[in-house]
């Protein structure tokens, strides 16, 4: 079949590639231009390196856009991983139309973090769609969809690169075969199942010590690797990651009070919320040095009876003061 790709990044590259490799024939690829002092994208790098004709156009709304679509004369337009909004204009160009990847199973998790949001909502579940594309965003018909089982330890750099990005890599190939030859199905998502969520960013990976044990643990789960769980230790701000939580059965087992230092150990430290204990394996400091849970406590003259984040709530509560 002749396509034309349209995406960015890793998974772009990955979709680009496994189209090539089995012999379809890429008309055109379309990536956003990178920005000033930004790596330079894969997936623009990989059209290059493959002598491809290469867009890259800083909106997919544009008459130049629709019209170097057009000019390509494509059965399928694929959509793997974009961030630039393509209107019906854009994606009705192809003789068989255009299909997108989405790592939720949709109509749930609509929007930009929908591999955070699951593992931080606790969810033991997730997993891709392949829908149409239209105006509304992650609205369209579902074509199809695969689903992913998130276990207790997993993080989003392993739900997304164990399972989301092979399979959705996989998805696409199949996606596009029963589109071309007329044989897919399209299901209107059920909006009484819907839900939207936003960015998940700083302001959301901000670790609440007074939370539960569960909830705390899910959220480094959720922001491992990106945008990475953050607490204030001396004044600086520290990402935590690999995590591993401890639960309390009975009142005599509770030690210390939550976001309170009760043990340094050789690879970690541990600290005491409502409901339990969590151990941290792994940090990385606001100067992006990666350390282990013990190399930070060393670093920063963490022992026990210490407490986290007390800076930012001292920070808090003199700001309530003064409103």
């Amino acid at each position: 079949m002749r396509i034309a790709i349209i995406g960015q990044q890793a998974f772009g590259q990955s979709v680009l590639e496994a189209f090539l490799e089995r012999g379809d024939e890429i008309a055109g690829v379309f990536c956003a231009p990178e920005k000033p002092g930004a790596r330079p994208d894969p997936l623009r790098l990989a059209a290059e390196k493959a002598g491809l004709k290469l867009f890259q156009l800083p909106s997919l709304k544009s008459e130049a856009a629709e019209n170097a679509l057009r000019g390509l004369d494509v059965d399928l337009a694929v959509m793997a991983y974009v961030l630039q909004f393509a209107p019906q204009s854009f994606v009705n160009i192809p003789r068989h139309g255009t299909i997108q990847y989405h790592p939720s199973l949709l109509p749930k998790y609509r929007g930009p973090s929908s591999i955070n949001w699951p593992i931080i909502k606790g969810e033991t579940q997730t997993g891709l769609t392949i829908f149409r594309p239209t105006d509304g965003l992650d609205e369209g018909p579902v074509i199809l969809q695969k689903s992913v089982d998130i276990g207790p330890e997993d993080t989003l750099g392993s739900v997304y690169f164990d399972w989301l990005f092979p399979l959705g890599v996989e998805a696409m190939l199949e996606a596009a075969d029963l589109v071309v030859a007329g044989h897919h199905s399209q299901t209107v998502q059920d909006e009484s199942q819907a839900s939207y969520e936003g960015w998940c960013k700083d302001p959301e990976a901000k670790i609440n010590w007074h939370g539960h044990v569960d909830a705390i643990h899910n959220l480094i789960r959720g922001c491992d690797p990106a945008p990475g769980a953050w607490t204030m230790i001396g004044g600086a701000k520290v990402r935590l990651f690999d995590v591993r939580k401890h639960p309390v059965r009975r009142f005599g087992d509770v030690v210390g009070k939550p976001g309170e230092i009760v043990a340094v150990g050789e690879q970690s430290f541990s600290v005491s919320v409502q409901g339990g204990v969590l151990e941290i394996f792994k940090a990385r400091t606001q100067t992006g040095q990666k350390l282990s849970g013990a190399e930070l406590a060393a670093a920063y003259a963490l022992t026990a009876g210490m407490k986290l984040g007390v800076e930012a709530e001292a920070k808090e509560k003199a700001a309530e003061t003064a409103s």
